[in-house]
């Protein structure tokens, strides 16, 4: 007997499920709203310049080397994947700080900037290397419906650093602000504070220093295009230009969607689409989230986004650079406790024509420049050319160079586009962030508590926001799925 899916929205966590569905002998049929497959991980190609829109680091290869060897493929069969070296650079009022390829160059950078810290830096890592390995192996692999999934004995020796912080831990060891900075900078990717996120999550930068940071050439959409391909592989149909307007529900169950004005009907129905939206897309009466839960939680930053096409190649940068040549804490007070319009924002600049010739025409440079913002702001033209010239001159000052003559073109990105092209709660980027009343079992729910054979996967559910737990997303899903059924 055949047994049938339909997943609304086509990123990382959507595909993934998808792909672990068909595996299993189901029918899968993935309906995504915009004109290509990816989600917030979509591709803008221009003059022959290669924009990733979305995510930019590759981090955690372990778990895409997992997820393709599920289905006896790796990820060399389908990209090829390079180490950055260095990492990425970052840029203080007074010195620039380079995160290298392996511990002993990290090490060799953190004794110059404040000697003696490598040995507390070699046991911060070696604690974030041991969280990392709980993490992985045993925390993200639960479906978050009990808090009794927490309870292992690895866990249970590390219940304080559930209750401690990441700031707090950090500023225990490091005194020097540029390091402090640095080692609290890998939490922005679960979208809150560091004093805001359980010291635990330090695990992040275990995947930062331990781990490197990769690069797909070709940009991080290779492996979108390569999860494609595998779900097509597997029998996956997708569909693009298909916006569900609906989830249709009888007698309790949902029964499939309507999309463009057409019925489809299925056995399940998964949503990786943003969890919020999703619940819209019922009648009010089958939604488990009131307005005023979600007005509570805790969101990840939005993002003002530049994509730029130069005419030269540029000096003094890497693959990735990193802005933190201003107030740190300021920054983020404004992000999370007075949401408002940074006064002068951290920012993020992404080169990948630097290390991969293909992202740009030759002699050019492929730029593409983030500035961390709070949801649900005011979102204008004018504000957008503001900022953009804000972070160009920080940009220039620090690079020792004058780029604005050699824009071919720029495009833009904020808040109401996270709305438009994703359906995103207030314009979100990264979903809901990871703090301790965020975490695991006390995030939106896998399963819909109030509709049978409905589920949802991303990065609002569990286990959070990013690609690999995207990905870690969309196989808990399909194991709850099969399981059920």
């Amino acid at each position: 007997m055949s047994k049938s899916c339909i997943v609304i929205g086509s990123g990382f966590s959507s595909i993934s499920a998808a792909c672990y569905l068909a595996k299993n002998g189901w029918e899968v049929t993935i309906f995504e709203k915009n004109e290509s497959v990816g989600g917030r991980a979509s591709q803008f190609i221009k003059n022959g310049f290669t924009f990733d829109m979305g995510p930019s680091w590759y981090w955690m290869p372990d778990i895409f080397d997992k997820f393709f060897a599920d289905f006896n493929k790796q990820t060399s069969d389908y990209y090829q994947l390079d180490k950055l070296s260095p990492a990425y650079k970052i840029f203080f009022s007074d010195d620039v700080i380079t995160i290298g390829d392996s511990m002993e160059k990290i090490c060799k950078e953190f004794e110059r900037i404040e000697p003696g810290s490598s040995k507390a830096l070699k046991k911060f890592i070696d604690k974030a290397q041991e969280n990392y390995d709980i993490a992985i192996n045993k925390v993200v692999l639960r479906p978050g419906l009990s808090p009794l999934e927490l309870v292992t004995k690895e866990t249970v020796l590390k219940v304080d650093q559930f209750f401690k912080t990441i700031s707090s831990q950090v500023r225990k060891s490091f005194k020097n602000p540029k390091l402090v900075s640095t080692l609290e900078f890998p939490v922005l990717f679960l979208g809150a504070k560091p004093s805001n996120t359980p010291s635990f999550y330090n695990f992040m930068n275990f995947a930062d220093f331990g781990l490197g940071t990769w690069h797909p050439k070709g940009g991080m959409y290779e492996v979108i295009k390569a999860m494609e391909n595998l779900a097509k592989e597997l029998g996956v149909e997708i569909h693009t230009n298909a916006a569900v307007d609906q989830i249709l529900v009888s007698d309790g169950k949902a029964i499939g969607i309507m999309c463009n004005g057409e019925k489809h009907l299925a056995d399940k129905v998964l949503s990786g689409a943003d969890y919020q939206h999703s619940e819209n897309l019922l009648e009010e009466k089958h939604r488990q989230y009131s307005k005023s839960y979600w007005e509570k939680k805790v969101f990840a930053p939005s993002s003002l986004l530049f994509y730029i096409g130069f005419d030269t190649k540029l000096d003094n940068i890497e693959h990735h650079n990193l802005f933190f040549d201003t107030d740190f804490e300021l920054h983020a007070q404004e992000i999370y406790d007075q949401p408002k319009w940074p006064t002068n924002p951290l920012f993020y600049a992404n080169f990948p024509s630097v290390t991969d010739a293909t992202m740009a025409p030759d002699g050019c440079e492929t730029g593409f420049f983030l500035v961390p913002i709070a949801t649900a702001l005011e979102d204008t033209e004018e504000l957008r050319n503001q900022y953009f010239d804000l972070i160009m001159d920080r940009f220039e000052k620090r690079t020792g160079q004058n780029i604005r003559n050699n824009i071919i073109f720029k495009e833009t990105f904020c808040v109401n586009d996270f709305i438009d092209r994703y359906n995103s709660y207030k314009g979100n980027a990264y979903g809901m962030a990871n703090t301790l009343t965020q975490t695991a079992f006390l995030r939106p729910n896998l399963r819909s508590k109030k509709v049978a054979n409905l589920y949802f996967t991303g990065q609002l559910t569990v286990p959070g926001p990013g690609v690999p737990p995207a990905l870690i997303s969309g196989k808990l899903v399909s194991e709850l799925i099969i399981k059920d059924n």
